[in-house]
């Protein structure tokens, strides 16, 4: 059998070979962690050889950091396109607006739903809170800032009453990632979890934020 030229991914899969190493390695750290990752296991997962790897990528610090880029971009194109969505709903009043929270919500649901070992990823790095910090930073603070902005809109167009975003935020996301955490460990396809945890974060909202007394 002839040997893979550097580069080159495995036979069938024509994604570029960079999609590749990081989808590889991606899936890798969020199984095992930072330390217990090389760019070696990269390779071998990507198909690709080891100095493939630190072409495409670097070094495996620098591999991490681009692991949650890559997520971070994913995720913040849904969010953006649900959150412009939103944002031009607080104007039709407190019942449009609470809708597009649920729409909102359940697009973050279904991205991670869909996503798990983003859930997995991050969960892996705050497993060392005091270990790469700056990723926080980068790649969730500005998504964070995203909703609690919009929370915050709502709030001062008197769509709904909201003293504190950043803690909502935090506690829905939070409560996300702990609903993903719950689905991988059932057999079977979770559609019961599925849908009554949907159900349970309207029920959030709508606590959260009743209808204005007449």
């Amino acid at each position: 059998m002839p040997r893979r030229r550097p580069g080159r991914p495995r036979r069938g899969d024509q994604r570029p070979t960079r999609d590749l190493v990081l989808a590889a390695a991606t899936t890798l750290f969020a199984e095992r962690g930072f330390d217990a990752v090389g760019l070696r296991d990269v390779a071998a997962a990507a198909g690709v050889d080891v100095a493939t790897v630190a072409h495409h990528t670097g070094t495996k610090a620098e591999l991490y950091d681009a692991c949650f880029a890559r997520v971070f971009t994913a995720e913040r194109e849904v969010l953006v396109t649900a959150g412009e969505r939103a944002r031009a709903a607080l104007a039709a009043g407190p019942g449009e607006a609470l809708r597009a929270l649920h729409d909102l919500v359940d697009v973050f649901v279904d991205f991670l739903e869909d996503r798990p070992e983003t859930t997995a990823l991050w969960l892996r790095r705050w497993l060392e809170p005091h270990r790469h910090a700056d990723l926080d930073q980068r790649y969730a603070a500005p998504l964070y800032a995203l909703v609690e902005d919009l929370l915050a809109a709502a709030a001062a167009g008197g769509a709904l009453v909201e003293p504190a975003p950043h803690v909502t935020v935090r506690s829905l996301v939070w409560a996300v990632h702990g609903h993903v955490v719950a689905l991988a460990a059932q057999d079977g396809s979770g559609a019961r979890e599925r849908r009554e945890f949907r159900a349970f974060v309207h029920r959030f909202l709508d606590g959260l934020y009743p209808p204005a007394a007449p």
